[in-house]
């Protein structure tokens, strides 16, 4: 996957339309949850998953593969249509400023598979349009077992076990793994929650450090715990993170609605394309308000004293 070119009027276009016809933007969600026939859409469904792919070609030679994984268990709906409002300028600062050449981003979705109907989605990594609609079909199922943990550890297994990036396979260039919540990941992928998603047995349990491990080798991963979480300032769950992927590794918005801009700015620092005291000219030339500056700023400032990892 990932040939075309995103385009602001393309997405407009496409908002436009649905509202002018009163159709809510995550309408396939709204339909499967008033039916009770809660399951993936097809282009999100991970049973019989093979390999989701990033690839080079002609319109994108050096394609960068992008994850960014997005908990809809509970009130976190809100930050998936914060992300599918925010599309613009997330694309422009990535394209604007080419903070990574060609990116090729895969939406996908995490829930409880203890306890929820539609406990993972996965999209393709697209470059154009595509990626609108795979947000738009989202299952918004507002789950959760209540207990401060949910499934981020399947998506962990899907972006190890079931990606081939051309960045990583021709350039040995890591792609990005972002995963927005707010609660802990289960201690281990379990078997039976890989064969009841993927359609697949993996044999055993594996350790969610394993899992880690095999992502790292491919993707740099962070842990977005956005503003406005229900355990945002639980401490137990931010220490949590900061062990699985480091302290430099977790970010923690003040605000929902500057978790696309925390993603570009994240990777426009980690690729050395702006320095961290060139991050508040960035934003401003591309009209973000003083105060979400400020924000990010605070967020971001810490995370790049030390090299790429």
């Amino acid at each position: 996957m990932g040939n075309g070119r995103w385009t602001v009027d393309d997405y407009t276009a496409r908002a436009q339309m649905k509202a002018a016809a009163g159709v809510d933007t995550f309408d396939y969600s709204n339909r499967a949850r008033e039916s009770g026939d809660l399951r993936p859409h097809q282009t999100l469904d991970p049973m019989n998953l093979t390999t989701r792919e990033s690839r080079d070609n002609a319109e994108h030679p050096e394609s960068n593969a992008i994850i960014i994984s997005l908990d809809v268990t509970g009130s976190m709906g809100r930050v998936v249509r914060g992300i599918h409002r925010n599309l613009p300028q997330l694309l422009e600062l990535l394209l604007g400023h080419k903070f990574v050449s060609d990116p090729q981003i895969l939406f996908s979705a995490v829930g409880d598979a203890t306890c929820d109907r539609v406990p993972l989605q996965i999209g393709q990594f697209e470059s154009d349009n595509r990626m609108d609609e795979n947000l738009e079909n989202m299952v918004l199922e507002g789950g959760g077992g209540g207990q401060n943990t949910e499934s981020y550890e399947l998506m962990l297994y899907a972006a190890a076990r079931h990606t081939d990036t051309d960045c990583w396979n021709k350039r040995k260039r890591k792609g990005y793994l972002f995963i927005i919540g707010d609660e802990k990941a289960y201690s281990h992928v379990r078997r039976a929650h890989v064969q009841r998603c993927f359609g697949t047995d993996p044999q055993a349990d594996i350790p969610l450090s394993q899992i880690v491990a095999e992502v790292k080798e491919r993707f740099h991963l962070y842990f977005v715990i956005p503003g406005g979480a229900s355990n945002g300032n639980d401490q137990t769950i931010i220490q949590f993170w900061e062990a699985v992927v480091g302290p430099q590794h977790v970010i923690k918005l003040e605000n929902p609605d500057d978790t696309s801009e925390s993603i570009a700015m994240t990777i426009g620092l980690n690729e050395g394309i702006i320095a961290p005291g060139e991050a508040q000219n960035h934003l401003a030339d591309r009209g973000v308000h003083k105060s979400v500056v400020d924000r990010l700023l605070s967020a971001l400032g810490s995370m790049f004293a030390g090299s790429k990892s």
